[in-house]
């Protein structure tokens, strides 16, 4: 079999009726047994995006990272240490054992929650479908595109993804966007094979008559076979020889920095201790392996497993809200978006235009006006909108009492059309009537309209346009305007050569002959959705290309402020930095290209904003791109689902609000992890390192401050499901490693001060107390008392820790003003009491433990209350200084 490249230049160069030979089919295209013959054959219309990882795979890069691989040469270095070179009898495995079981559950849970992630984010992916045009069997049907085959004909239409490599053999202005392809800025004009002059076998990119998977249709429409599907296509070879993974982004940038900011940390004070407790106690063997264990407590192994179970929570939870999750790390960039900017129909409004009036120039209804804008709507090839649908539905419900509206689509043949685009803003069909006269018909925009037109039909005569007649016009169009109504010019000329290849320039000379007036009503739940998001911090912004007084109609029904709206011809005048100063003070744009919605998206950006961009037509594609979040709805023409990080299945602000707040969740309890673990492993810095100068031995075996992590860490595992209080979610956050730092130099040393009376109380008075003796180096009852010593600072330390967690998660006062989830009280609780029962249990021995009386928990009960409440009046005094707390 011939190569795809060798398929695509011979097809240039044969005659459409040997393709369709070729390839088993015609101009009614396949049918149903030779479309399965075809797939057989050249596959399936699927690009393999790389090959799916194996389970092996997944669980090794659950497993693996920065973290659990420190983890893991610590534990090899105590294997080596404390087993192959330990004297016979005294081989003691129990360190490596504890860090690999905390590693595996660590990448369990993690590996777990991705499955359960990749699960819900395939099942909500095959909701949204990308669709093509088919003729099969002589019969148009809508089919995905995953279906097709090669031989199928589709047609092609504005805002269609191109869905396989394919021949045009019918076009009509046909402009395709193939930069994703070959780099080129500007869309380029293809045409069908029998008008391409350019065909270049060499550069089959450049062939006229070929256009290929994935670039975008901008304007115009065609028919054409598909030569290539899949991996066989230009797409998929791309994809098969390029890297293919995402660059990461702002979010994951800085999950990264705070990871190594931890990993060097570790590899820092690492050392010190090591070399402090060599110094103090002369056993260095001793010594490097409690420095190994101080890197376990350090390493903060459960921030990948955290993350991940964060935002695969929040995709299931907005899966329930009907919000589609393209990439789970835009649930995080959705929460922190502090500005939306959105188109006005069918976010504002109900999406459901009704064609009111078709009325002349003086305003009164006139049927003639309809019969020529169905003509226009009903012919043209282009994507039809809700405009043309309204239209056409109108004049089918018009036509039982109406003559003049009866079997226009028979009695009429189209000749050509000119595909409407978004600088002209209108669209043009030629028709020819049953007595063989042509005509051009053209609806647009009321101003653009204007520009074309000499004549109107004015009081029953045709007459030129004077410039009375002119604010006549726009003065009936303004009333309509401010009753909220949108309007469209209609105009006409007749009288033309059917022989003739119409062009954009012969749309001169028109008779405006009326309007149609379009009625799309704001949705009940527009404005209270504008104030919920108002309420979390979030401004709507509306970036319309309609025109300012049906835009400010509707904006001022739903709250919006509309005293300085702004169009786009005003922008064109502006510099970037007048530009910078306005975005800021107007809610309203209107009148805008889309290319003016980009730049007023990007300055946003560059001003320090987070944008999201909800939008679902063609012209909103660029935003969406240059937006921090581009969001769409399923129903959505194909370049803007494909362009967008969040599909709605409902397109409703109210919904959008509920993804916001749930961004800030995520953010909300991944913090709480990350600050937590920083300040109580930079606390433990201080401790440790004051344990190892002051006492003559360590203020901890190993093996207790591996044990502590292990139950430390799971008891964090609850934290993506906490609560998060009301206030906190009222404003959008970013991440700043600055933040982070910040918290830890303040609230770490509180931990290490009460460790310290932990070290004072224990040496001097509660061990005395249970041993009736103090501590004298190398007598008999040297290790009991050592054994009390680091069992009494093992249980404080867990109690610390697990009760600490409670003053941390919030910037009110726990419990009474912030309730966590029960499942944050239950695992702490659990973890508190685990470990101040192992002293009681089977693994007293293995451990090195010993049970302490009950002045001991006197003053830990104490010593945590003293804790707490100092953490308390500190976290009063960061708030009032820097305004914030997670």
């Amino acid at each position: 079999m011939k190569t795809t490249k060798e398929r695509l230049a011979v097809a240039i160069q044969t005659p459409l009726k040997d393709s369709l030979a070729f390839y088993h089919t015609s101009l009614k295209g396949l049918d149903q047994e030779q479309v399965e013959e075809n797939r057989d054959l050249y596959g399936e219309n699927t690009i393999t995006k790389g090959q799916e990882d194996s389970i092996f795979k997944k669980i090794y890069e659950s497993i693996i990272n920065p973290f659990t691989i420190i983890l893991l040469v610590i534990a090899f270095i105590s294997l080596v240490t404390n087993v192959w070179l330990a004297k016979p009898g005294q081989e003691d495995p129990t360190t490596s054992i504890i860090i690999v079981v905390l590693v595996l559950i660590s990448g369990g849970i993690r590996f777990v929650q991705e499955l359960r992630s990749d699960k819900a984010t395939t099942n909500l992916s095959k909701m949204i479908v990308n669709t093509a045009t088919v003729i099969r069997d002589g019969l148009e049907q809508e089919l995905p595109i995953d279906e097709l085959v090669v031989g199928d004909l589709v047609k092609l239409s504005a805002g269609d993804m191109i869905p396989a490599d394919v021949i045009l053999f019918e076009s009509r202005d046909f402009f395709v966007q193939q930069s994703g392809l070959t780099g080129e800025s500007d869309a380029v004009e293809k045409l069908a094979l029998n008008k391409a002059t350019g065909q270049n076998v060499d550069s089959l990119l450049e062939a006229e008559s070929l256009a290929f998977m994935g670039t975008n249709v901008i304007s115009g429409s065609a028919t054409a076979m598909v030569l290539a599907v899949g991996d066989d296509t230009m797409m998929g070879a791309i994809e098969q020889t390029l890297n293919t993974y995402d660059e990461p982004t702002s979010f994951e940038r800085e999950m990264n920095s705070i990871s190594w900011l931890l990993i060097r940390l570790m590899l820092v004070m690492v050392p010190i201790v090591f070399f402090a407790n060599g110094l103090t106690d002369g056993d260095w063997l001793e010594a490097g392996v409690f420095a190994l264990s101080v890197g376990v407590g350090l390493t903060p192994e459960m921030l990948p497993m955290i993350i991940t179970a964060s935002l695969a929570k929040g995709s299931i939870i907005m899966a329930k809200e009907k919000v589609v999750i393209k990439k789970l790390n835009a649930i995080q960039d959705l929460g922190a978006i502090d500005i939306l900017c959105t188109d006005k129909t069918g976010t504002l409004t109900q999406d459901e235009i009704v064609l009111e009036y078709p009325l002349d120039i003086h305003g009164d209804l006139d049927m003639a006006v309809l019969r020529r804008a169905y003509l226009n709507s009903h012919f043209q090839t282009g994507l039809k909108n809700l405009m043309d649908r309204a239209i056409i539905s109108r004049t089918e419900k018009e036509a039982k009492e109406h003559a003049i509206l009866q079997n226009l689509d028979t009695s009429f043949q189209k000749i050509d059309e000119l595909p409407f685009d978004f600088e002209r803003r209108r669209m043009s069909v030629i028709v020819k009537d049953d007595s063989n006269v042509v005509s051009m018909v053209t609806k647009g925009a009321l101003e653009e309209m204007l520009t074309i037109s000499t004549h109107v039909e004015y009081r029953g005569e045709i007459i030129p346009i004077t410039e009375g007649i002119r604010q006549e016009v726009l003065a009936e169009v303004g009333q309509l305007n401010r009753q909220g109504l949108r309007v469209l010019g209609v105009g006409y000329k007749s009288g033309l050569r059917e022989d003739y290849a119409y062009a954009v320039t012969d749309e001169s000379d028109m008779i405006l002959t009326g309007y149609l007036a379009f009625l799309d009503p704001p949705k009940p739940s527009a404005a209270p959705a504008i104030q919920a998001l108002l309420e979390h911090g979030v401004k709507t912004k509306i970036l319309t290309g309609d025109n300012e007084k049906v835009t400010q109609a509707i904006c001022e029904k739903v709250g919006l402020d509309v005293e300085h709206m702004l169009l786009g011809a005003d922008i064109d005048q502006m510099t970037d930095q007048e530009l910078a100063e306005v975005v800021e003070k107007v809610t309203v744009f209107a009148k805008l290209s889309p290319d003016q919605k980009a730049r007023i998206i990007l300055q946003l950006k560059k001003n320090g904003h987070v944008v999201g961009y909800m939008g679902d037509g063609i012209n909103d594609a660029p935003s969406m791109k240059v937006a921090d979040v581009g969001i769409s709805v399923d129903t959505a023409v194909d370049i803007a689902k494909e362009t967008a990080d969040v599909i709605l299945l409902d397109k409703d602000l109210m919904v959008l609000e509920t993804g916001i707040v749930e961004g800030r969740k995520v953010y909300a309890n991944m913090t709480k992890y990350i600050k937590m673990t920083v300040s109580s492993n930079f606390g433990n810095i201080f401790s440790l390192l004051v344990a190892s100068i002051f006492l003559p031995f360590l203020p901890m075996a190993p093996v207790h401050l591996i044990v502590l992590n292990l139950v430390y860490d799971l008891s964090c595992v609850a934290l993506p499901f906490d609560n998060v209080d009301q206030d906190f979610l009222k404003q959008p956050h970013t991440w700043e490693a600055k933040s982070i730092t910040r918290f830890m130099v303040w609230m770490g040393p509180i931990s290490s001060v009460f460790d310290i009376l932990t070290f004072i109380f224990l040496y001097f008075i509660i061990v005395p107390l249970v041993t009736g003796y103090h501590y004298v180096h190398g007598s008999e009852s040297a290790l009991q008392f050592i054994i009390l010593f680091q069992t009494g600072w093992f249980i404080e330390s867990m109690w610390s820790q697990t009760m600490v967690i409670h003053m941390l998660r919030t910037a009110k006062v726990p419990f009474v003003q912030s309730r966590p989830a029960w499942l944050v009280i239950l695992t702490t609780l659990v973890a508190a009491f685990f470990v101040t029962s192992l002293p009681y249990g089977p693994l007293v021995n293995i451990l090195r433990l010993a049970p302490l009386g009950l002045p001991y928990f006197l003053f830990l009960i104490c010593i945590i209350f003293l804790y707490m409440f100092s953490v308390t009046v500190i976290k009063k005094f960061y708030i009032k200084k820097y305004k914030e707390w997670l």
